[in-house]
Formats: structure tokens, C-alpha cells, sequence
């Protein structure tokens, strides 16, 4: 499905409605999938998991997240407010059911229903929007979640037991390798240039690199989280637009995205809030963000966009 632009004869794709899932572990890792290249989106890529939205299986966008998070990792994030009577699933069960289930021949509530599963959208936080510049072929308005691995009933990320199973692949179908590894090594990968990343994950993995210090995660960081979560920051959709560049400023091979809030999108003067992307035969090789103020607490209201709800 597409529109036209009154300005422009080309198409503009409407943005398909996706999820996506940031998990952390009590390493402070996160949860990290390489598509496989060949994939119709983000082929080669190293992103979290995550997926579009299905009218037919999802009632939100909170469960979008968790289903294709175990789809593409084998990660069931469940739980249930008194104990099941029904045994826990073992490998083989579990693989069974998330293949059958990407294959559309098993419906997601009916597989959670028989295993009196029940899904616990409460522990994930809303982490931002984003939405494809409008220039891309196929473009997505994605909700980021993230949560916490083992959630904490003291911060309110979960209630009740969490059933976790460890991450793998999917078979090659969409994604060839799953990992938990920390944000700043992650970070160094890509700039060693071992790894490609996008913006809006870069951007994420940057914002919580500063938040996630160290190898155990504590309650003040999961607090922390959840404070930038329910503050503007958490509820702020991010519409990237090219700076359009002339004569001695443009350069060969860089792209410049403006983000809400930056001195070109309705921002204080000065402002600054944008990425210098450089590109090499069509691929990021870097990535530097530019973010000269306080996002969390210190926004021009009336130069960014905040969602209210991830429901559909």
C-alpha cells in the first residue's frame, strides 16, 4: 500500500506498524540478532529482535515484541500469577512450537493457551519510536520496547515467575546468530567495522551504554531506565530527515539525518540533534551523533512528536 506526495511523482510507502524488543540480561548484555543477508529487510544487519505487527495474533504492539523475539531467538518471555499445572515445555517442544508458529501453522494464543501461558506485557518499558524516512521503499513505524532479564518485582518491570529460554537461531530463515553482549562492545564492533548497525539502533545501544556500566546489573540502572522510559524521552517518535547539503558542504559519501528537536526541525537555535552517517558501497561505516542537550529532561515540547500509546 503506498500514497503519492502532491510535490513528488514517486510513490511514498506507508509505514508498516513493527516492534522491537530490547532484552537485558543480569550482565548488563543485550540481546542481539544478525539477519540473514538474503532477507527482505535489514539483510546482514545486526539489530534486535523484532518484527511487524499481525492483526491476525497480536493485540498489541507489546505483544508484536515478545512473539517475534521468540520466533527469531527461541526467548519466551512469559508468566503467570499462580503456578501452571502444565509441565514446562522442553527444547524440542519449544522448537516445535516457535517454527510452527513463524510458519503461520500454529496461532500464537492458541500455542500460549494450551501451555496456559500467559504474557507479561508489563515488563515491557516503551522505549521510543522511529519511523523510516520517507525516501526508503519499504518503510516501518516501530515501537521499542525494552525489559529486564531477571525482571524485579521491587522496580515493577514484572510480577509473578518469568519462564526465560536461551537464545538461538531461527534455522537461517530470518536471522543466522543470536548473542547477549554488552553495548559497548558492541559499539566497538561497529566501528571496527565488523558488524553493520542502523541509526535508530545505534542511537538506542549509545543512550543506555552511559546507563548499563559494568557487568551486574543493579536496581538503580533498572530504575534509571525506567525513568528515561516514562519521561518524554521514552514516549518521543523519531522522524529522520536528510539535511540537504550544497556546494562546499556536501561531502562524498556522508549523509547527514536530523531528529526531532535539532535547530533545522524546530529547535532553539544552536540545538543540535542529528547523525553524520558515512556511507561505502551502500553500507553505514559510521555512525557519530550529535545530541547537545539533555533528552531526557530538557526537550522543546513543541519541536518533538510524543506518542501516547503503543496500542493498536
Amino acid at each position: 500500500m503506498s500514497s503519492t506526495s502532491a510535490n513528488s511523482e514517486n510513490p511514498v510507502a506507508v509505514p508498516r506498524p513493527s516492534a522491537s524488543l530490547i532484552v537485558v540480561n543480569e550482565r548488563n548484555e543485550i540481546l542481539l540478532v544478525h539477519r540473514n543477508p538474503k532477507a527482505r529487510s535489514f539483510g546482514g544487519m545486526t539489530v534486535f529482535p523484532g518484527g511487524n505487527y499481525d492483526k491476525k495474533q497480536d493485540t498489541s504492539l507489546a505483544v508484536t515484541a515478545i512473539r517475534e523475539t521468540f520466533e527469531e531467538t527461541g526467548l519466551l518471555l512469559v508468566s503467570s500469577d499462580e503456578p501452571s499445572t502444565t509441565a514446562p515445555l522442553d527444547d524440542a517442544q519449544l522448537e516445535d512450537a516457535r517454527h510452527r508458529i513463524h510458519q503461520q501453522k500454529l496461532l500464537w494464543q492458541e500455542f500460549l493457551d494450551s501451555r496456559r501461558l500467559r504474557l507479561d506485557v508489563s515488563a515491557l518499558l516503551p522505549f521510543t519510536q522511529w519511523i523510516t524516512p520517507k525516501e526508503a521503499p519499504r518503510r516501518f513505524h516501530t515501537q521499542f520496547f525494552i525489559t529486564f532479564l531477571p525482571a524485579t518485582p521491587s522496580t515493577g518491570f514484572n510480577s509473578g515467575a518469568k519462564h526465560e529460554h536461551i537464545p538461538k537461531t531461527d534455522g537461517g530463515q530470518e536471522v543466522i546468530s543470536t548473542r547477549f553482549v554488552h553495548p559497548s562492545a558492541v559499539l566497538r564492533e561497529f566501528h571496527d567495522g565488523k558488524i553493520t548497525l542502523l541509526p535508530p539502533q545505534f542511537y538506542l545501544l549509545t543512550t543506555l551504554v552511559d546507563v548499563l556500566q559494568g557487568v551486574s546489573n543493579t536496581e538503580k540502572q533498572r530504575m534509571r531506565v525506567e525513568h528515561i522510559s516514562r519521561s518524554n524521552f521514552g514516549r518521543m517518535t523519531f522522524n529522520p530527515r536528510p539535511l540537504k547539503t550544497e556546494g562546499e558542504d556536501r561531502v562524498q559519501g556522508q549523509l547527514i539525518l536530523t531528529y526531532e528537536g535539532d535547530e533545522t526541525r524546530g529547535g532553539s537555535p544552536g540545538r543540535l540533534h542529528r547523525a553524520n552517517l558515512r556511507m561505502a558501497n551502500g553500507l553505514i561505516r559510521e555512525i557519530v551523533l550529535q545530541r547537545n542537550f539533555d533528552i531526557y529532561d530538557n526537550v522543546d515540547s513543541h519541536a518533538h512528536n510524543f506518542s501516547q500509546s503503543s496500542k493498536l
